[in-house]
């Protein structure tokens, strides 16, 4: 099974450095995922400063440059991983939440995690 895991968090106003402790911790976790074959992408997301928004609505495309200051969370960064099942992309995502609570405690965020469609 494979499943979209994104971290969202309110978007500070000048970019923040994740603590270093954090980072320490990330870097086996990351190097593990890969290793073991459950973990197949993950990166951090650059400031909605630098991305841009198309929409469609009322039969029309709109192109929409960033920031969007309307946004009260952003997708700060994403990892992509197969699973067996459900139980153990969620054993992954909870140690990731973990060690952001361990090592970031006054950052304050959430993970989603979503399965893929079976197409």
């Amino acid at each position: 099974m494979k499943f979209l895991m994104m971290i969202k968090h309110a978007e500070a106003k000048t970019p923040v450095q994740p603590p270093q402790a954090l980072m320490d911790a990330m870097g086996p976790f990351v190097e593990q995922g890969f290793k073991q074959g459950w973990l197949k992408d993950t990166a951090g997301l650059k400031r909605t400063s630098e991305a841009t928004r198309i929409r469609s609505k009322g039969g029309k495309l709109t192109v929409t440059d960033g920031p969007f200051t309307e946004s009260k969370e952003i997708v700060g960064g994403f990892a992509l991983v197969e699973t067996k099942t459900r139980e153990e992309a969620m054993e992954i995502a909870m140690k990731f939440m973990e060690m952001h609570r361990v090592h970031a405690p006054d950052f304050e965020c959430e993970s989603e995690v979503r399965p893929f469609e079976d197409f």
